[in-house]
C-alpha cells in the first residue's frame, strides 16, 4: 500500500497547486536513470548533468539546456630544458598538448578531446618553469611539468654538456640535444608531446620541438614548434634550442627552432640564448673553443595554459596563486595563465 506524506499542500490564489516546502525530485545518474523503468511523464533530477530531465515514453529529455556541464577547449605546454655547457646541445622544448578546433598537439598527435567542466568546481592549473642552463661544472635541468586538471605536459629535457658521462641530451616533453665533442645522441621526446632532440656533429646538437625533430639539417638547429590559433591569431610555440657549436672543430651556431627556441652561444664568451618566455622555447647551448674557454647554455623558457570555453561562464582563481587574464573572442572567452600554481573555477 503507497503512502503519501506532506507538512502542507495548498491552492494559491491562481487556483495552482502550492507546496510550502521545497520539491525534492528523487536524484540519478545518467546511468542510473537510464536504467529506470519509466513511463511517459516520469520526472527526476540529474545528478550528473544538474538537470531536470522527463521521460516521453521513449527517451530521456531534459527540460532546459545542460548549464551545470560544458567543454573548456586548452593548450598546455610545458617549461623547456637549458641549454648544454661547452658546445652542448640545445634544450628540448616544453610538452605541447593541445585540445582546440583541429589543431595539432605535440609529437605529431591529433587534438585531443576538450575537457568537460562542472561550474563551481575547483581544477588545478600550473605552468612549469624553464629549466636553468648548464655552466662549467652544472649539468643545468629539465623544465617543469604544466598541469590542466586531468591533462600533464612533461617538462623539456635539457641539452647534453661534457660534465661526468651526459654526453646525450636528456628525455622529456620534448628531447635535449647531445654533446658535440663525443657525438652525442639526442633525448627521446614524449609521445603525442614533442620530438626528440639532435645527434651532435661539429656543433651540439639541436633541442627537439613540438612540430619536429632537433638537428633535422645536421646543422645543429632545434626543431621548430606548432602553431595554435586559441586565441584567435596564429601563433608558434614549442620550439627546440640551438646546439652550441665548437669553433675549434668548425661547426656553427645552431639557431633557435620557430616558436621560442634559443639560438646557440655566439662565441665562447657568449651563453646560450634562452628560449621564450611562456612559449616553452628550449635554451641554445653554449659554445666551446679548445685552449681558449666555454659559454653558458641559456634557460628554458616558461611553459603557459590557455583555456577557452563559453563566453557566458565566469572563471576565477579561488584562493590565487596564478597570473591571468581574460579576452573575448568570438563567442568564446579565452583565459591565458602565465604564471603559479593553483585552482580555476567557472560559474554560471
Amino acid at each position: 500500500m503507497s503512502e503519501l506524506k506532506t507538512n502542507k499542500i495548498s491552492t494559491n490564489d491562481q487556483n495552482n497547486v502550492a507546496i510550502d516546502n521545497a520539491l525534492g525530485l528523487k536524484s540519478y545518474d545518467t546511468a542510473g536513470r537510464d536504467a529506470l523503468t519509466s513511463v511517459a511523464g516520469d520526472v527526476v533530477y540529474n545528478s550528473e548533468t544538474g538537470t531536470i530531465d522527463y521521460y516521453n515514453g521513449t527517451a530521456w529529455f531534459a527540460t532546459s539546456d545542460n548549464t551545470f556541464t560544458f567543454q573548456v577547449s586548452s593548450l598546455t605546454i610545458a617549461g623547456a630544458g637549458g641549454g648544454g655547457y661547452d658546445g652542448g646541445g640545445g634544450g628540448g622544448a616544453g610538452g605541447y598538448r593541445n585540445s582546440y578546433a583541429s589543431e595539432t598537439s605535440g609529437g605529431g598527435a591529433s587534438t585531443e578531446t576538450p575537457l568537460t567542466i562542472t561550474a563551481n568546481t575547483n581544477y588545478t592549473v600550473t605552468v612549469g618553469a624553464g629549466g636553468s642552463g648548464a655552466s662549467s661544472g652544472s649539468t643545468g635541468s629539465n623544465g617543469s611539468n604544466s598541469v590542466f586538471s586531468t591533462i600533464t605536459s612533461t617538462g623539456g629535457g635539457r641539452g647534453a654538456v661534457a660534465v661526468g658521462a651526459s654526453s646525450n641530451g636528456v628525455a622529456g616533453g620534448s628531447g635535449g640535444g647531445g654533446y658535440e665533442y663525443t657525438n652525442g645522441g639526442g633525448g627521446a621526446g614524449t609521445s603525442g608531446q614533442g620530438y626528440s632532440g639532435g645527434n651532435a656533429g661539429n656543433e651540439g646538437g639541436g633541442g627537439g620541438g613540438a612540430g619536429e625533430s632537433g638537428d633535422t639539417d645536421a646543422q645543429g638547429d632545434g626543431g621548430d614548434g606548432v602553431a595554435s590559433t586559441i586565441t584567435g591569431a596564429s601563433v608558434t610555440r614549442g620550439g627546440g634550442g640551438g646546439g652550441g657549436w665548437s669553433i675549434t672543430r668548425g661547426g656553427r651556431r645552431g639557431s633557435g627552432g620557430t616558436g621560442g627556441g634559443g639560438a646557440g652561444g655566439l662565441d665562447e664568451a657568449t651563453p646560450g640564448v634562452a628560449g621564450t618566455t611562456n612559449t616553452g622555447g628550449g635554451g641554445g647551448g653554449g659554445t666551446s673553443q679548445d685552449g681558449v674557454g666555454a659559454s653558458a647554455g641559456g634557460a628554458g623558457g616558461s611553459g603557459i595554459v590557455i583555456l577557452r570555453y563559453p563566453s557566458d561562464k565566469t572563471i576565477s582563481n579561488p584562493g590565487g596563486g596564478l597570473t591571468m587574464s581574460t579576452a573575448t573572442v568570438s563567442s568564446d572567452k579565452v583565459t591565458t595563465i602565465t604564471a603559479g600554481t593553483g585552482n580555476v573555477s567557472w560559474s554560471l
